[in-house]
C-alpha cells in the first residue's frame, strides 16, 4: 500500500510540474523593415540555458516555468530588448536596429574603438561582405574590399602566394608583404618552408572580420614591422544566449579562363611555310592548352558549432578543403580546427579567452613554367598519344609533357598550430590588467622529385631534394588598460610590454642518380650515385618592445590618439638596436556640433588626420655581423709547403664573405593622412575619403662599394638622402535601398590614385626584373631610376623592323649609335589606380550580387613572347601566335632583344565574383523543428576580364626577385588563372 501511495503522490507531481509549464511563442521582426528577424537568441531572464533561436520566418517557442517573467532578446546589429510575458501568449516583438556602421566595433592594436570614435584610416570588411567562392585564404577574401590595397596573386595555382600592398610600395628590399595580426598574435613573415602563400593555413570561413590598419596612426602601435601596413584578422567566436550549429558543403568545378591564341594546326603548316621554315609535320591536329589542363574539382565541407552563457562562451569548427588546380599534379589539401573559449570569473573581473587553431596542409605543385611554355611552343601537328601511351617521338626531341608530368612531382606536408591565452583582471573599475601568450609552431617537409626515364631521344636522371623547416614563435606581452570618463571627457590609457622570438631551423640535401627500379627516389635515398650536396642553416630574431597609447574625447565630439612605440631589433647593431615610432592622430565629429545635430539629411560627418612612424624590420639576419669562410684559390692561400703541386697541396685561409657594419638604421617610413567620413539619407549613403603622403627613407639596400678595394664585393647600409615616396587619394561609397520592401539593393565601390616615386637614388638602376633565358638571361628589364616609380620598365624603344630584316630602335640621345644609353624609361608595372565595385540584389527570399575589381595605368612585360613568339621560333616548328609574321620582311635569325616590343597595357577589369543565393525556410519542406535556415547558392569566379593584354591574365605577380629586390609586372610563364562555378549548400541548426 505504502508503494502504491508513493506512485501516486510522484505521479502527481510530474502532472503537477507539467501543468506548470506554460509556452510562450511568438515572431520577432525588425523595427524599421517590419521583416522577420532569424537567428534571435531569446531566454528568460536568469535562465540563460534554456534559450531558444528564431526560425527563418522570425517565429521562437519557449518554455517557461512561471506564469510571467521576461524575455531577453538579443541578435548581432540590433539593440538587446527585454519583453514581459504573462500566462500563454503570443509576442511580436519588434527590434531596433544599431544605428548605422558607427557603433560598429572596429579591431584595432591591443583593442578596439566604434567606428565613431576611431581617427586613423581603417579599412574593416566583415565576413557577410567577403568575396565568395573557391577561396584559399584571407587575402583573396577582401581583394577590392578596401580602398587603397590591392591584393594580387603571383598566379593562378591554388593557394598562389599574394601580393598586398597597401597604399604602394615603400621599400625595396623588405618587399610588399603587411604584418599579419591574427587574434592578437603577430605572425612572422620568415620562411615557413610552404611555398604556396603562408596564410593558406588559416580556414576563411573561420575568419569573421578582417581590419586593414592603412595610415600610421592606426599602425604605429606595431611600430618596426608596420611600414607596409598591418592585416588584423579576427577568427569567429561564441555569444551568449546562442546556440548555434553550422554546415557548409561546396563544391567547385575550374576551367582554364583564357587561352592564348597560338597557332591551330592548319595555321601552323600555313605560316611555317610563309616564313620558309622546316616543317615537321607530325600528321595530327593537337590543342595543347587543352591537353595539359584540366576541369580541376574543389570540394569543401565546413562544420561549425558556437555558443555560450553569461559566463562562458565557445566556438568551434573543423574544415577539410580540397582545392584542385587546371593544371594537372596542382592540389591544395587543408585539414583545419579550430576552438575559441571565454571564461569569466570572480564578479566578472577575471576573464580568460583561448584561441587555437591546428591545421595539416598538403600541397602538390606541378612543373608549371615548363608545362606553360609546352602548352604555348608545342607544335600542334603532334600527336599526343599512339597506340594508347604518350608519343616519344615529337618534333625538336621534345619530351612529351605528359611524361614529364608523370615523372615530376613537388609535395610539401605542413603541420601548424597558432595558440593563444590571455588571461586579464580588472583590479578596479577601469583599470585592467592583461597577459598574452602566444605559439606559433611550424613544420614542413617538402620532396622536390624527378624519377629516372630513358628513351631513344631523352635521358633524365632520378634526382632528390628534400627540405625539412621547423619555424617556431613565440610571444609573451603584458598591458595594462585604464578606461576612465569625468563628465565630458573620457580617457583610455594603454601601456604595454612585447617580446616575441622567431626560430628557423632548416635542412636540405640534394640526390641524383637513382635506378629507374619503380620505387620513388626519396623511397631509396641509399641508392643515389651521384654527388649529394647538403646544407642546413639555423636563425633566431628577438624583438623587444615598449609600447603606449593615450584615446581621449571630449563630448563625443573631439578626438585624441597618440602611440608610441620602441622596438629593439636582434636584427641590427649595437649601435642601432632600438628604433621609436610615434604618431598622434585628431578627430572632429562635426555632427555633434549644435549647427549639425538636428540635421536630418546629414546622419555623420567626422573630419580626421594624422601623422606618424613606423619601420620595417624585414632584412636578412645577421647582416649587420661579419661572416668568414674559408678558401684556397687565389690571393686567400700561401704555399707554406714548399712540396706543394697545385692548390689542392695549399693551406686554406680564412676569408670576409661579409663585412660587420653595427651602425646600420632602422628603415622608417613617415605618413600624413587627412580624411573625412560621412553619411546621410539615414545613412543609407555612406563613404569615406583620404589624402596621404607616406616618405620612405633610410632604405635598407645590399650594393657593391664604391672603393673597388674592398673585401667583400657587396656589404648592407642605409642609402642616405635616397626616399621612396607615395601619395594619393583614396575614395569609398556605399548605398543602401530601403531594406524593408520585398525588393531592395546597395551598390558600392571604391577607387583610389597612387602616385609612386624614387628620389635621390644615387644608382642609375637597381634591377628589379631581368630576362631569363631566350638569349637575354640578366638583361635589364624594369628596374629602380631615380625620379621614377619602382618597377619602372627601362629599355630600348622598338620602331619597327629595318631592311635588313632586324630590329630598329630609337637613337634617344642622338649619338648614330644603339646602346645601353639609349634605354627609356616605357612605363611602371605598379597601376596608377585601383578600382573595385559591387551590385546586390534582394527579392524576398532571393538575392543576387556582383564583385567587380580592376585597374589601370600600369605595363606588362610579355616574357612568353619576347622568348617564344618569334620567327626563328615559328621557322623551327615550335608554334608562336600572329606576333611571329607581324612584319612580313623580319628575318628569322632577328635577336629578340628587351624593348617596348613586348610592352603591353595592363589595365582590365574583372568580374571578380557573382553569386546568386536563395535562402529555403525548412519549414517548407518539412524540417522546421530540425533546422533554422537552408541557403542554395551557386558562385562564379573570374567570369570574364576585359582586357588589352594578349597573355592568360593581366593581373600579374610572379614573385621573384632580382638582388633580393622584389619584381613586378613581368609574365614569365605564369601558371594560368581559371573561370570556377561553385555549388554551395549550407544549413543552420
Amino acid at each position: 500500500m505504502k508503494k502504491i501511495y508513493a506512485l501516486l503522490i510522484l505521479a502527481f507531481g510530474c502532472m503537477s510540474y507539467s501543468y506548470g509549464q506554460i509556452n510562450v511563442s511568438g515572431i520577432v521582426i525588425s523595427d524599421v523593415e517590419k521583416v522577420p528577424v532569424p537567428g534571435v537568441s531569446v531566454y528568460i531572464k536568469g535562465e540563460p540555458k534554456g534559450a531558444v533561436t528564431t526560425d527563418f520566418d522570425g517565429n521562437f517557442k519557449i518554455k517557461a516555468q512561471q506564469n510571467d517573467g521576461v524575455l531577453v532578446f538579443s541578435y548581432v546589429g540590433f539593440k538587446t530588448k527585454e519583453v514581459s510575458f504573462s500566462g500563454t501568449q503570443k509576442l511580436t516583438v519588434s527590434l531596433a536596429e544599431e544605428v548605422s556602421t558607427l557603433n560598429e566595433v572596429v579591431v584595432v592594436g591591443y583593442g578596439s574603438q566604434k567606428r565613431s570614435d576611431v581617427t586613423g584610416a581603417i579599412g574593416s570588411v566583415k565576413s557577410e561582405n567577403f568575396n565568395k567562392g573557391v577561396v584559399a585564404n584571407a587575402g583573396q577574401l577582401i581583394q577590392g574590399k578596401v580602398a587603397g590595397v590591392n591584393v594580387m596573386a603571383a598566379s593562378g595555382e591554388p593557394g598562389a602566394n599574394q601580393d598586398i600592398i597597401i597604399r604602394g610600395v615603400g621599400s625595396l628590399r623588405s618587399g610588399t608583404t603587411p604584418l599579419y595580426v591574427v587574434d592578437g598574435f603577430a605572425l612572422d613573415n620568415s620562411n615557413t618552408g610552404v611555398a604556396s602563400n603562408p596564410l593558406n593555413f588559416i580556414n576563411p570561413q573561420d575568419i569573421e572580420s578582417i581590419e586593414v590598419l592603412k595610415d600610421a596612426s592606426a599602425s604605429a602601435i606595431y611600430g618596426s614591422r608596420a611600414a607596409n601596413g598591418v592585416v588584423v584578422i579576427t577568427t569567429k567566436k561564441g555569444a551568449k544566449g546562442q546556440s548555434k550549429i553550422n554546415l557548409s558543403v561546396t563544391t567547385g568545378f575550374s576551367s582554364l579562363a583564357n587561352k592564348v591564341d597560338v597557332f591551330s594546326a592548319d595555321e601552323f603548316r600555313r605560316q611555317v611555310a610563309t616564313v620558309n621554315g622546316n616543317l615537321q609535320d607530325g600528321g595530327a591536329n593537337t590543342d595543347w592548352q587543352d591537353e595539359l589542363t584540366r576541369t580541376g574539382v574543389s570540394q569543401n565541407v565546413n562544420l561549425s558549432m558556437s555558443g555560450g552563457t553569461e559566463k562562458s562562451t565557445y566556438a568551434a569548427s573543423v574544415g577539410v578543403d580540397n582545392q584542385e588546380g587546371v593544371l594537372r599534379n596542382s592540389d591544395l589539401k587543408r585539414y583545419s580546427g579550430r576552438l575559441n573559449l571565454s571564461q569569466k570569473a570572480l564578479d566578472d573581473k577575471f576573464n580568460i579567452t583561448f584561441n587555437l587553431t591546428g591545421t595539416k596542409l598538403e600541397n602538390e605543385r606541378p612543373d608549371a613554367r615548363s608545362i606553360v611554355g609546352n602548352m604555348l611552343t608545342m607544335n600542334p601537328t603532334d600527336a599526343v598519344y599512339v597506340n594508347g601511351e604518350p608519343n616519344v617521338n615529337l618534333s625538336n626531341d621534345i619530351l612529351n609533357p605528359l611524361i614529364s608530368e608523370r615523372n615530376y612531382s613537388d609535395v610539401t606536408n605542413n603541420n601548424r598550430i597558432l595558440a593563444n591565452i590571455s588571461p586579464s583582471y580588472e583590479f578596479i573599475k577601469g583599470l585592467t590588467y592583461k597577459f598574452n601568450l602566444g605559439v606559433d609552431y611550424s613544420m614542413s617537409e617538402r620532396d622536390i622529385q624527378v624519377l629516372p626515364y630513358a628513351s631513344a631521344t631523352n635521358t633524365t636522371l632520378g634526382s632528390l631534394n628534400n627540405v625539412i623547416t621547423n619555424n617556431n614563435n613565440v610571444l609573451y606581452e603584458n598591458t595594462l588598460t585604464y578606461n576612465f570618463n569625468k563628465k565630458a571627457h573620457s580617457f583610455t590609457v594603454l601601456a604595454g610590454q612585447s617580446y616575441q622570438k622567431i626560430q628557423v631551423y632548416q635542412k636540405s640535401y640534394n640526390l641524383s642518380g637513382f635506378p629507374n627500379n619503380g620505387v620513388e627516389p626519396k623511397n631509396q635515398i641509399e641508392t643515389a650515385s651521384e654527388r649529394t650536396t647538403q646544407s642546413s642553416s639555423a636563425v633566431e630574431n628577438e624583438l623587444q618592445s615598449f609600447f603606449g597609447r593615450l584615446n581621449y574625447g571630449y563630448d563625443n565630439k573631439y578626438l585624441l590618439t597618440a602611440t608610441m612605440r620602441a622596438d629593439g631589433s636582434s636584427k641590427f647593431g649595437k649601435n642601432n638596436r632600438y628604433g621609436y615610432f610615434p604618431s598622434v592622430a585628431l578627430g572632429w565629429n562635426i555632427t555633434k556640433e549644435d549647427f549639425l545635430k538636428e540635421s536630418e539629411t546629414l546622419n555623420n560627418l567626422k573630419l580626421r588626420a594624422s601623422w606618424g612612424q613606423t619601420g620595417s624590420q624585414e632584412i636578412p639576419s645577421k647582416i649587420t655581423k661579419a661572416s668568414y669562410t674559408e678558401s684556397n684559390t687565389g690571393n686567400d692561400t700561401y704555399p707554406l709547403d714548399p712540396s706543394a703541386t697545385d692548390l689542392s697541396g695549399y693551406p686554406y685561409g680564412s676569408i670576409y664573405t661579409r663585412l660587420a657594419n653595427p651602425n646600420i638604421q632602422w628603415e622608417v617610413s613617415t605618413q600624413t593622412n587627412v580624411g573625412l567620413d560621412f553619411s546621410l539619407f539615414n545613412n543609407r549613403l555612406s563613404g569615406t575619403v583620404d589624402y596621404f603622403n607616406k616618405v620612405s627613407e633610410n632604405i635598407l639596400l645590399e650594393v657593391a662599394p664604391t672603393d673597388p678595394i674592398q673585401p667583400t664585393s657587396k656589404y648592407w647600409t642605409n642609402i642616405p638622402a635616397m626616399q621612396i615616396k607615395n601619395n594619393g587619394i583614396e575614395v569609398a561609397l556605399d548605398y543602401s535601398s530601403d531594406k524593408s520592401k520585398d525588393f531592395s539593393y546597395s551598390v558600392g565601390g571604391n577607387i583610389s590614385f597612387t602616385n609612386n616615386k624614387v628620389e635621390n637614388s644615387p644608382y642609375q638602376i637597381l634591377t628589379t626584373g631581368g630576362a631569363q633565358g631566350g638569349g637575354q638571361s640578366g638583361a635589364t628589364i624594369n628596374g629602380v631610376l631615380n625620379g621614377h616609380s619602382i618597377g619602372s620598365f627601362y629599355m630600348l624603344n622598338f620602331t619597327g623592323i629595318g631592311s635588313n630584316g632586324l630590329n630598329q630602335f630609337a637613337d634617344t640621345n642622338g649619338d648614330g649609335s644603339i646602346l645601353d644609353n639609349d634605354r627609356i624609361v616605357a612605363g611602371s608595372a605598379l597601376p596608377d589606380y585601383i578600382y573595385a565595385f559591387y551590385l546586390n540584389f534582394k527579392y524576398k527570399n532571393l538575392d543576387l550580387g556582383f564583385n567587380f575589381n580592376g585597374a589601370g595605368g600600369n605595363k606588362i612585360y610579355n616574357h612568353v613572347a619576347m622568348t617564344s613568339f618569334n620567327r626563328g621560333s615559328l621557322a623551327n616548328s615550335f608554334n608562336t601566335t600572329d606576333r611571329a609574321s607581324q612584319y612580313l620582311n623580319e628575318a628569322s635569325t632577328n635577336s629578340n632583344t628587351v624593348s617596348t616590343r613586348y610592352l603591353e597595357d595592363g589595365s582590365f577589369l574583372r568580374l571578380n565574383n557573382a553569386t546568386l543565393g536563395y535562402n529555403l525556410s525548412p519549414r517548407l519542406v518539412g524540417l522546421g523543428d530540425v533546422m533554422d535556415n537552408i541557403r542554395l547558392s551557386i558562385t562564379g569566379q573570374n567570369l570574364f576580364v576585359i582586357t588589352k593584354y594578349s597573355g592568360y591574365d593581366p593581373e600579374i605577380n610572379t614573385g621573384t626577385s632580382v638582388g633580393d629586390i622584389q619584381s613586378f609586372g613581368i609574365d614569365y610563364f605564369s601558371y594560368p588563372r581559371s573561370r570556377t562555378i561553385v555549388f554551395g549548400l549550407n544549413v543552420a541548426f
